[in-house]
């Protein structure tokens, strides 16, 4: 292994400071043998003489006062970088990043984030918007949010919403139209609006609920999209029947825009969740996040 170029520096510094190696072993809480020794390898490492040693002082050489003379900077610039890590533990600071589906936009992001920036003007922060899975360590997120079901078991997952039940929905127009399926079979029927995942590419297949079974149904449809919005927005314009979270389509159904069917055969889902590793919940700026977005939780399980 090649030599640590920054070894002995700091014994360097401190002795060329004090002109003295037991005042810098002192200010370095070491013994004056070991400041003497690493003085001496950098020396022979640098194959230069850098102290001129007499029993009544100690002195830097020519050479030495060239590398005191360009290590003070740096060795300034090198404290207040380490000083600078302290905002980071002390205070919430920096840039938080969060990976989150288009669900949890009028959920959660849209009323938490002003609030939050509000009261932490100090972190900025950085929203990508997917649906599909994403692995957040790997792609450089300090947490994301997620359906549970789909969070890795490693990660610390703290629940943002109540359980989501699913809903096939239509508009009013399509089942004047089109009819109303009375079971999950008749969905071969009816024109449907499907969802591709973005990663793998997949069709998902629509998933159903009888007598404790659960299974699932190809459904047909000559509309394929790969975005939940706008899953919900073709089917109230009545291109079809959608597939979509409750929490999701609520606001439609409640002004008519949308109606449901099929609800005693549709399944429920663990809800939404933030996620993050465990090592990461001790940053200001994350454990600053999840106490608001755990209250906004808790706000809406009482409203």
């Amino acid at each position: 292994m090649p030599d640590d170029p920054f070894d002995g520096l700091t014994e360097f510094l401190s002795v060329a400071e004090h002109r003295s190696f037991t005042a810098a072993a002192a200010a370095l809480g070491v013994t004056p043998t070991a400041v003497s020794q690493s003085i001496r390898a950098i020396e022979r490492r640098f194959g230069v003489p850098l102290f001129v040693r007499t029993t009544r002082r100690v002195a830097l050489t020519e050479a030495g006062e060239a590398l005191v003379k360009r290590l003070r900077p740096a060795a300034e610039e090198i404290g207040d970088a380490i000083d600078m890590l302290a905002n980071f533990r002390d205070r919430p600071v920096g840039n938080l990043r969060l990976s989150v589906p288009r669900m949890a936009l009028p959920l959660i992001v849209m009323p938490l984030l002003p609030r939050f920036r509000e009261a932490y003007p100090d972190i900025s922060v950085e929203i990508s918007v997917e649906d599909a899975a994403v692995d957040i360590t790997q792609r450089g997120f300090d947490a994301g949010i997620r359906i549970g079901e789909a969070i890795e078991k490693d990660m610390i997952a703290i629940r943002l919403t109540p359980e989501i039940k699913w809903c096939v929905v239509g508009s009013s127009g399509y089942f004047a139209r089109a009819g109303r399926p009375e079971t999950p079979e008749d969905l071969t029927h009816h024109e449907t609006i499907r969802y591709r995942y973005p990663a793998s590419g997949a069709i998902y297949r629509w998933e159903f609920e009888r007598d404790g079974r659960e299974f699932s149904v190809d459904v047909p449809g000559a509309i394929t999209v790969n975005d939940f919005d706008l899953l919900m927005q073709l089917a109230q314009s009545g291109a079809g029947l959608s597939y979509l979270a409750n929490l999701s389509v609520r606001d439609a159904i409640a002004e008519g825009r949308l109606e449901r069917v099929l609800d005693d055969y549709l399944p429920t889902s663990p809800g939404l969740f933030l996620y993050f590793p465990a090592r990461s919940q001790t940053q200001p700026k994350l454990r600053a996040f999840i106490d608001m977005a755990t209250n906004h939780a808790r706000g809406r399980t009482e409203s």
